[in-house]
C-alpha cells in the first residue's frame, strides 16, 4: 500500500467561486455573468505563463495527481511568478466571476484542487528553498522532495511528510503529520511566518506577533487549504539535519492480531525520538495480507534495537524478516520513506507525469480517523476483518490498499489543541483507510472498492475518536467542521468574517464566515 503523507489541498485553496460550471466556454472567452473573460488581457499581466485550451501543454498542465480526475477541463492554468501574479489572478476572478482554485502539489482527495470551466492559479514555480541562519523561507509550490534536498544542503531540517510530491503548502496548512513528527512536531508547529494573499488582493504578511495578522497566522496552521487565501511562501524554523536510523518489521498475517495490540501499547508511548507506523495491506490475486511495521528513530543503532525488543517482547515473537539501518544521512532517509530510495533523487523528484517517472498516477479513495484510547479485542477484530473483505473485491479492479496507522503522541500532543488551528493534540495514532485500482479498471469494480471502504471506515467508528484528517479531505464526511477542526471551528469561522466576508474562497467543505 503506498501512503500518502499528507495529501490536504494544495497551495492554501482549492478555492472556486460559488458559480455554475462552465466548461462549454473553456476552449474560448468564458462568459459567466455580463462581461465575458478577457484572457488575452490576464496573459499579458502575468510575468508567469497562463496556458488555455489547444496550447501545446495543456494536456499535461490541467491534470492532477489522481487520474479519477482527467476529466476536468479548466479554461485557465495561470503559472504564477510572484504574489503579485496571484493578486492579478484574483482580480481577474472577481471582476469576470469565474471560479478558480489554486494549486500547488495538486494532491487534493476530493479533486478540489482543480476545476472545470474556470481558472487554476497554480504556484508549482515558487519552488526555492532558501536557508539562512536557522530559518529556511520556502515557495508555496516547493514538492517536499525538492524541500527536503534544500534544507540537507545546508544540513538543516523541518518535519514532514512522506510522499515525494506533495506540495509544502498543502501540508503545512493542514497540520502536517511526518517522520519526526513525534520529536520535532508538525510541519505547522514549525512554521514563523507566511505570506499570503486573501480575497481583496493585498499581499500579506502572518506571523504570530499582533502587528502581523497573529489571527490569520493562527489560522492556517491546521486551518486547512482553501479557506483564508493563496500562500505563496513560508518561513520555517530548521533544526540540524538528523540521521535517521530506519527500521521495517514483516510478521506473518497469523500474528496479526498480536503486533496491533503491542504496536498501539508501544509506538505512541516511546521516546519521541522514535516514530513508527504500522501498515495493513490486502494482497491482489488473493494472496495472504501483510502486516509491516516501519518507522526512524533519531539516535543510536543500539538504541532503536533496545525499543525494538520491547516491541517484540510485547508482541509475543520476533518479526519473520527485520531491517535496521545504520544512521542514514537526512535525503537518503527521506528518499526511503518516500518509498523511492531506489530510484534515486532525480526520478523522486521529477513530477508525477513527467515521461519516464516512476511515481506512478493511481487512482484511490480514502478516509481518516484519530484514536485516542487503545483498539480492544473487539476493535483489532474489525481491523482484521475488513482486510480480509478487501481481498475479496480487488479482483474486479486490481490495485492496492488497506490501513495505515501513524504514531502520535510526544511533542506533537504538548501543543494545546487551540494553540493553533490544528485541534487533535490528543490522539494516540491516526489511520488513513485506502483502497485503490489499476487504471481501466471495470466500474462495478471500482464501485465495490468505495463501498468496501466506507463500510470499513463505518465499522471503526465506535472505536475511533469522531475527529478526521484534514488533509485527508473526505468528501463524504458529514460533520466535516466538528471531525476536521472540533473546537477550533468556531474562531477559524470569526477569522473568515474577518479576511473573506463574502466567502471569495470557497469549495464544498470550505470553512463559512
Amino acid at each position: 500500500m503506498k501512503r500518502r503523507a499528507f495529501v490536504g489541498i494544495a497551495a492554501g485553496a482549492a478555492a472556486a467561486v460559488a458559480i455554475p460550471e462552465i466548461a462549454r466556454a473553456a476552449g474560448r472567452s468564458v462568459r459567466s455573468g455580463p462581461t465575458a473573460a478577457d484572457w488575452t488581457a490576464l496573459a499579458r499581466d502575468l510575468a508567469g505563463p497562463l496556458v488555455r485550451p489547444g496550447d501545446a501543454s495543456y494536456g499535461t498542465a490541467r491534470l492532477l495527481f489522481d487520474p479519477r480526475f482527467d476529466g476536468q477541463r479548466p479554461a485557465g492554468i495561470a503559472y504564477a511568478a510572484s504574489a503579485h501574479d496571484v493578486s492579478t489572478c484574483l482580480a481577474f476572478a472577481r471582476k469576470f466571476k469565474v471560479p478558480f482554485t489554486a494549486r500547488s502539489g495538486g494532491h487534493s482527495y476530493a479533486g478540489w484542487s482543480g476545476n472545470s470551466g474556470g481558472l487554476i492559479i497554480d504556484v508549482s514555480r515558487l519552488k526555492a528553498v532558501a536557508v539562512s541562519g536557522t530559518t529556511a523561507t520556502v515557495g508555496a509550490g516547493t514538492r517536499l522532495i525538492d524541500f527536503y534536498r534544500g534544507l540537507a544542503a545546508k544540513g538543516r531540517a523541518v518535519p514532514g511528510g512522506s510522499c515525494p510530491t506533495v506540495g509544502i503548502a498543502g501540508l503545512a496548512l493542514g497540520g502536517g503529520i511526518g517522520v519526526t513528527a513525534r520529536a520535532h512536531g508538525l510541519t505547522c508547529d514549525n512554521l514563523e511566518s507566511l505570506q499570503i494573499v486573501p480575497a481583496t488582493g493585498a499581499v500579506l504578511t502572518a506571523a504570530a506577533d499582533p502587528a502581523h495578522h497573529s489571527d490569520l497566522f493562527w489560522a492556517c496552521r491546521g486551518g486547512g487549504g482553501g479557506n483564508f487565501g493563496v500562500v505563496t511562501s513560508f518561513t520555517f524554523r530548521t533544526r540540524p539535519a538528523p540521521s535517521p536510523v530506519l527500521f521495517s518489521l514483516h510478521w506473518p498475517w497469523s500474528q496479526a492480531a498480536k503486533v496491533i495490540a503491542a504496536w498501539q501499547s508501544w509506538a505512541p508511548h516511546a521516546p519521541d525520538a522514535l516514530w513508527s507506523n504500522l501498515h495493513l495491506a490486502a494482497a491482489p490475486g488473493g494472496a495472504t495480507p501483510s502486516i509491516r511495521v516501519g518507522g526512524t528513530y533519531l539516535g543510536s543503532v543500539s538504541g532503536a534495537a533496545k525499543l525494538l525488543d520491547q516491541l517484540y517482547a510485547k508482541a509475543g515473537s520476533h518479526p519473520s524478516s527485520a531491517f535496521l539501518s545504520n544512521p542514514e544521512p537526512y535525503l537518503n532517509a527521506m528518499l526511503v520513506e518516500a518509498g523511492c530510495s531506489s530510484l534515486g533523487y532525480q526520478a523522486c523528484h521529477l513530477p508525477w507525469y513527467a515521461s519516464g517517472g516512476k511515481l506512478t498516477r493511481q487512482p484511490q479513495f480514502a478516509k481518516s480517523d484519530f484514536f485516542t484510547t487503545p483498539l480492544s479485542g473487539a476493535g483489532i477484530a474489525t481491523v482484521l476483518a475488513g482486510i480480509v473483505a478487501l481481498q475479496r473485491v480487488h479482483g474486479a479492479a486490481g490495485g492496492g490498499g488497506g490501513v495505515a496507522f501513524d504514531a502520535l503522541g510526544g511533542a506533537v500532543n504538548r501543543v494545546a489543541p487551540s494553540a493553533t488551528a490544528f485541534v487533535h493534540r490528543n490522539a494516540l495514532f491516526s489511520a488513513q483507510y485506502t483502497t485503490g485500482w489499476t487504471n481501466g479498471a471495470a466500474s462495478a469494480g471500482i464501485s465495490n472498492q468505495h463501498a468496501w471502504l466506507r463500510s470499513f471506515w463505518s465499522s471503526m467508528r465506535r472505536y475511533a475518536s469522531g475527529q478526521s484528517y484534514q488533509n485527508y479531505i473526505d468528501p463524504d464526511l458529514a460533520n466535516w467542521q466538528q471531525a476536521y477542526y472540533g473546537g477550533n471551528y468556531a474562531r477559524l469561522s470569526a477569522i473568515k468574517r474577518k479576511y473573506d466576508p463574502a466567502s471569495l474562497f470557497t469549495f464544498p467543505q470550505a470553512i463559512k464566515p
